[in-house]
This record gives C-alpha cells, structure tokens and sequence, in this order.
C-alpha cells in the first residue's frame, strides 16, 4: 500500500500537472469505485483543481465549490499520466480523470477492487474520512508519545495504526524500527523516555529522507513505480539478506496477511522472533538466538 513517502510523490508530480486546472471528465470502468452518491460525481465536472493535500494514506483533490475527490488506493491501486483523452487499460483500468493537459488514470493490479473513490462536499464530510492519526512530521516529541502510549500494543501494530499515526504502514514502520534499534513486538507500554525518543526521531528521518530520496530520484517524470520494496531499504524485503549496520541476516514474522522484517543483531539483541506457523511447526527445533540460527546453517553446509 502506498505510504506517505509515496502519496507525497504523487501529490508532487501531480501539482505541476492539475493544480489550478479543470477537471473535464470523469470515467468509470469500475462502478464499484466510486463509494458516494451525494453529491453526484458529475457535479465535480468542469471544476478547477484548487488544492491537493494528502489525509492519511489518501489523495484529496479539492475543487472550487468545496468539492473533494477523496482517493484511497489501498494496496494494489496505483495513479498513471498518461496523454490527454486515455481510457483505463483492460481489467486493471478503474477510471480515467480528464484534464487539459493529460489524462489521470487509476489501475489497480489485484481481483480484489479495493480502492475507492469518494466525492464530498466541505471540510466536515472531508474529516469523517481522516482516521485521526496525528502527522508525525509535525508532531512534537510530546505529541507522539501520547499517541504511542496511548493504547498498549506492539510498536509494528502502534506504528501502523491510522488512528494513532498519520501514513505509516508495513514498509516504513519496519524502515523506521531498524533504524530505532527497537524490536517489532516491544510494547508500547514498556518503552523507556530514551526509546521513545529513539523512535519520534527515527520516524521523522525515515519519513522525510525517503520523501526526498524518491522526489530525487524522479525528477520531474510521473511515479510509475510505486511499490513497497525499494533498493536502498535497511529490512523491509530483505529476508535473508544481510543488515547494511551489522551484517547479520534479515528475519521476519508472516501473521496473517502481515509481514515484519527485523534485524536480530540491531533489533532484539540476537534473539530470533518466533513466526506464529513456523515456530509451531518446528517445535523445538526453532532457532531462539542468531548464533543458534548460524550453527544450525552451518551444519547443513550453509543452506
């Protein structure tokens, strides 16, 4: 899913592209997209582009009249610009937005339609769709403490949490632990003032030297690869791979639909995480340390 690195690329390269530009024509290939009835997504037509601004993990394109495009692309949706007048490609197109300049087209790479698009009319409407989490690039040290500690749970589940954090989700939060030195399952509650700041500041760098390394990288071309693996990551994708601080091997835990890569060596003092299926699988023959992990591979002549 893309996170606020990435929706803060988009929003970038589409500014040049429609910020102050009428929106001419709305096209749905997919009419389970659009998750609104009122006001009528045509009513949006022949508007001009007055703001754009991310809210969460969504695109917000304000029109004139108070009139919001709220665009959540969930994990396989992605944005295209392509020349003025394309229609959405096949089984992947979803929609196409018209403008003077070009065409916006929204795919999404998965059976599953997921994404959504929501038109709303003022400020009020617009905030039922924040989920609340405060924007950690603004928050104070103070501020995201509270949030973390507000509910007692494990720093990749307070990381991710929307209603706590703004953007964050399964790439960045695992980027932002390693670079912390903090375990994925430490609660919350059991934070130190030093690992709390530990983590405010990791998250804030994280954030923003990964929203510049992508501006930079993309100049002034539309992002056409949006993923959640990026070369240059420290964990995330990474499993197996050695940790660019220490050199020990990357690990994770698969629970569910959700992945946490992890550096034991910089994270959890050379202790192994158990993954909920393949511990119970092994039994006793999980590896429980680094160095228990490196003898068993050493033994079966490093596979």
């Amino acid at each position: 899913m893309p996170e606020l690195p990435d929706i803060e690329v988009y929003l970038g390269a589409l500014e040049p592209r429609i910020l102050g530009e009428p929106l001419e024509q709305i096209t749905l290939a997919s009419p389970s997209l659009l998750r609104s009835v009122d006001p009528p997504l045509g009513d949006a037509c022949g508007r001009r582009v007055a703001t754009l601004r991310r809210l969460g993990k969504r695109i917000v394109i304000g029109l004139e009249g108070e009139l919001f495009l709220v665009l959540h692309l969930m994990i396989a949706g992605r944005l295209r610009w392509r020349g003025r007048g394309a229609r959405p490609p096949g089984r992947r197109g979803l929609a196409s937005f018209d403008f003077p300049r070009g065409t916006l087209l929204l795919t999404e790479a998965s059976t599953r339609k997921r994404a959504s698009l929501y038109l709303v009319r003022g400020e009020e409407e617009l905030r039922e769709h924040d989920p609340g989490g405060i924007e950690v690039l603004d928050a104070s040290f103070e501020a995201f403490r509270d949030a973390i500690c507000r509910e007692n749970h494990t720093l990749k589940r307070a990381l991710t949490d929307p209603h706590l954090l703004s953007g964050i989700g399964n790439a960045y939060s695992d980027e932002i632990l390693h670079r912390a030195r903090l375990s994925p399952i430490k609660l919350s509650a059991r934070l130190e003032v030093e690992e709390l700041e530990r983590l405010h500041r990791a998250t804030r760098e994280t954030l923003a030297e990964w929203t510049t390394r992508l501006r930079d990288a993309l100049g002034d071309a539309f992002p056409e690869k949006v993923t959640a693996f990026r070369e240059g990551m420290a964990v995330h994708g990474r499993f197996r791979q050695p940790c660019p601080v220490c050199g020990a091997p990357v690990q994770r835990i698969v629970r569910a639909a959700n992945e946490s890569n992890y550096c034991p060596g910089c994270q959890t003092g050379g202790r192994i995480l158990a993954d909920r299926a393949l511990s119970r699988l092994l039994k006793k023959d999980w590896p429980r340390t680094l160095e228990e992990l490196e003898r068993r591979r050493g033994g079966s002549g490093g596979r």
